[in-house]
């Protein structure tokens, strides 16, 4: 990361993320800018913490699962430990995303065999009929 401190239109730049975005972990204690004034100032550790954040959020763990793990890494600088329960997580994360998939395929399967079905019924009603 470029610099020790980033105002918050730099962190939106670097990380592409509004400035509500920012606002947001702030509000929700994940993120503990410098003041200067009026103006935030995001320390090193704070860059670190929202990369921790925005990934955490893309493999789906919610704003407590990444509290906690962020919580673990201020109170025992082992990365191990962070490591463990990071691994454990994202297992867990990993699993759901696989029965979502396995969910959403057969949701699929079902609709294509309904539309297939309903091209069919639609299909031989457009024939003409043969004289009765």
């Amino acid at each position: 990361m470029p610099e020790e401190f980033m105002t918050i239109r730099q962190m939106c730049a670097f990380f592409g993320v509004t400035p509500r975005t920012l606002r947001f972990y702030e509000a929700k204690e994940l993120l503990f800018p410098q003041r200067d004034g009026q103006h935030r100032l995001f320390t090193r550790r704070d860059q670190a913490r929202l990369k921790l954040i925005l990934r955490g959020k893309r493999f789906g763990f919610s704003l407590e699962q990444i509290r906690q793990l962020l919580e673990m890494y201020d109170r025992d600088d082992s990365e191990l430990k962070q490591l463990r329960k990071t691994y454990d997580i994202a297992q867990e994360r990993l699993a759901d995303m696989e029965r979502q998939r396995a969910e959403l395929a057969d949701a699929i399967s079902e609709l294509k065999q309904d539309l297939a079905w309903a091209d069919d019924v639609l299909s031989q009603a457009d024939r003409p009929r043969a004289a009765e």
